[in-house]
């Protein structure tokens, strides 16, 4: 478990004891929604060599949520769209929580060709350094 008073970096975001807690807030999803287009519009800036905006669309985000195995995480009839925010919300989680850089995870994700790896290996890299 997190110790909250050391990895604590903003005082709105409450301390969960669960993943589950986590991907089901949708109001970190929201927050999460901005995180990740710019970690991918980052992502895939530094692959073109060209600044580019873009948006993480629902179906590679969902897909990465059930390639890391947190997919179970979330009720059985859990949309592709709620499957997403619950990814978005894992990831701006782990940030918030200092544990990891918008610039490491911008690194992680090139090791990768395929956006849905990509966001896959960021997931469970959070999931794990979240300790939950």
């Amino acid at each position: 478990m997190l110790n909250p008073k050391k990895n604590k970096r903003f005082s709105f975001i409450p301390t969960y004891k669960t993943v589950q807690e986590i991907i089901t807030d949708q109001n970190l999803a929201t927050l999460g929604d901005a995180y990740t287009n710019l970690i991918y519009s980052l992502y895939l800036s530094t692959k073109t060599r060209e600044p580019t905006g873009a948006k993480a669309n629902s179906h590679i985000l969902s897909k990465a949520l059930k390639q890391a195995r947190l997919r179970r995480f979330l009720p059985s009839r859990t949309d592709r769209h709620k499957q997403a925010d619950a990814a978005e919300a894992l990831l701006v989680y782990a940030w918030l929580q200092g544990l990891t850089a918008i610039k490491e995870n911008v690194n992680m994700m090139i090791k990768y060709k395929d956006a849905t790896e990509a966001f896959s290996s960021l997931l469970s890299d959070a999931k794990k350094k979240l300790d939950l």
